[in-house]
């Protein structure tokens, strides 16, 4: 084995398992296909509910992922990397470009890709996921048009954008029109819920008001540029907001649990808007004549588009978005970065840079 072109990967080999270093060849890429050296990768919620292999829906309820996920996988879908090899197909791209990548691959055949929705495809073909991820040295994308610049930004800020701040950016504008009249709740400050903070003062020139029950996350989420920032645990916010504002217009749950979304619920007001960010799990009741009488409704945000991609990344360059707290971390810390990150000792995000 040339060892310039060894490929070191922490792989997914048992649902439940710790991550298992192994080493190999990288792969060819063939017709439109890119190969890249993994500058740096992002370490996601999604990746521990893919390595514990299921989603929680309440109530001894469970997606289980063993039909989705084909194992062994490398894990990882925020991905900023070098260009190394190109196939013989694949135009617009040269080795040594420096490129952030589109994870959410689709089929390209059905009406979302032909829609430019490829994260809402039925067949993805999502890297990290159905196809291996960052969690390495090396990784494979299908075509040229998923890598997009990303130039003068930090490599670890720019592998971010993948996935916490698109996730971010998609459910930010859904949430519009946000202003003084029209006030936003983030609920959670983790490295979703503060990318949405930095994204909302870009996209709308003000803070959302954020709940979070950690005071240091509280404080993180000010520090980005909250309005204001809430416990959901102390009694009296439902009251007083809707005394004060007649409840939020719309409200983005980056925590997805029963007590964050049925916080939300409690404070929109009438027409108000619930979007479900957050995978945690659990799920709620909810009265369905209140609905109608309150004209609320609920909608659930999964990543972003690949023209969403590029706007973030485009607003990213120009210096109009802030980066949240990042922690650089090896290769070899991709296990314990999970632990971390299950424990909720991470803020902000932990960045791989192989």
């Amino acid at each position: 084995m040339n060892s310039a072109r060894r490929m070191v990967s922490y792989k997914l080999t048992r649902f439940g398992a710790p991550l298992s270093e192994t080493i190999e060849s990288p792969p060819m890429p063939t017709g439109t296909q890119v190969l890249l050296r993994v500058r740096a990768c992002g370490v996601c919620h999604s990746d521990l509910h893919i390595a514990d292999g299921f989603f929680d829906l309440g109530r001894g309820q469970k997606i289980d992922l063993s039909a989705t996920v084909e194992l062994p996988r490398i894990l990882g879908h925020e991905i900023v990397g070098v260009v190394e090899e190109v196939g013989p197909e694949a135009a617009g791209v040269a080795v040594g470009d420096r490129r952030a990548i589109y994870a959410w691959c689709g089929c390209g055949q059905c009406p979302s890709c032909r829609r430019d929705e490829e994260n809402l495809c039925a067949r993805p073909r999502s890297l990290g996921l159905r196809r291996d991820g960052g969690f390495s040295t090396y990784v494979l994308v299908d075509h040229p048009k998923y890598l997009v610049e990303y130039d003068p930004l930090p490599e670890a800020f720019a592998a971010t954008l993948g996935c916490s701040g698109l996730t971010a950016f998609s459910a930010v504008r859904r949430a519009a029109p946000v202003d003084a009249e029209n006030p936003l709740l983030v609920i959670g400050a983790g490295g979703l819920g503060l990318a949405a903070v930095s994204l909302t003062r870009a996209l709308y020139g003000v803070g959302p008001v954020v709940a979070d029950v950690d005071p240091g996350k509280r404080q993180a989420a000010l520090d980005a540029g909250a309005s204001a920032a809430v416990d959901p645990a102390e009694a009296g916010h439902r009251e007083r907001f809707l005394k004060e504002m007649g409840g939020f217009s719309s409200a983005i749950d980056f925590v997805g649990a029963q007590a964050s979304t049925s916080f939300g619920l409690g404070l929109l007001r009438r027409g108000g808007r619930l979007f479900v960010v957050g995978l945690f799990g659990g799920s709620i009741e909810i009265p369905l004549p209140t609905l109608p009488l309150r004209t609320i409704s609920i909608a659930g945000v999964f990543t972003g588009s690949l023209p969403e991609f590029r706007e973030l990344l485009a607003l990213a360059r120009q210096g109009k978005i802030k980066p949240m707290p990042i922690e650089t971390r090896p290769l070899a810390a991709a296990q314990r970065s999970l632990e971390d990150l299950r424990a909720g000792r991470i803020r902000g995000r932990a960045v791989l840079t192989p």
